[in-house]
């Protein structure tokens, strides 16, 4: 990441404020479990955060189909129920491997899960996790995703 004076920051942080956010989906993946509600969490691949299922709209689907989608790449769902309308909204920052950061507004939409798979596209690349909505609310970095989680 290359470096940055202190006098850089202003600049930086003023041309974020002025940008919009790009959009993306997101999946917040539950089931029931001895008559409790749980949520499935994965870890981020850059840094091993625990996050939910998020990327990019896809073309030609709504973003309710791209968050199922994204679900099963990075997480294994195989089958589930998604929402047509979304939960919610939460804000984020995406650090980019060459350094830059892009601000994020994610659409989450609740998927309610049936099955997972073992063998999945990002399989070798994350670990997931079942817990409970107010264990996950601990676990991820983003005030918005925690409150999202804990109205579950």
């Amino acid at each position: 990441m290359p470096k940055r004076t202190k006098k850089a920051w202003p600049h930086l942080a003023s041309r974020l404020a002025l940008r919009p956010p790009a959009n993306q989906v997101a999946a917040i993946c539950v089931r029931e479990k001895s008559g409790k509600k749980q949520v499935l969490l994965i870890t981020s691949r850059g840094t091993g955060r625990w996050i939910v299922p998020k990327g990019w709209p896809i073309r030609n689907k709504s973003n309710a189909d791209a968050a199922l989608q994204e679900a099963w790449e990075e997480a294994g769902v195989k089958s589930g129920k998604v929402s047509k309308a979304p939960l919610g909204r939460f804000h984020y920052d995406k650090l980019h491997d060459d350094g830059h950061i892009t601000p994020i507004e994610a659409e989450v939409f609740l998927v309610e899960v049936d099955e997972l798979c073992t063998d999945y596209p990002e399989a070798d690349q994350r670990t997931r996790q079942w817990l409970t909505p107010a264990a996950a609310a601990r676990l991820v970095d983003e005030k918005e995703l925690k409150a999202l989680l804990l109205s579950l």
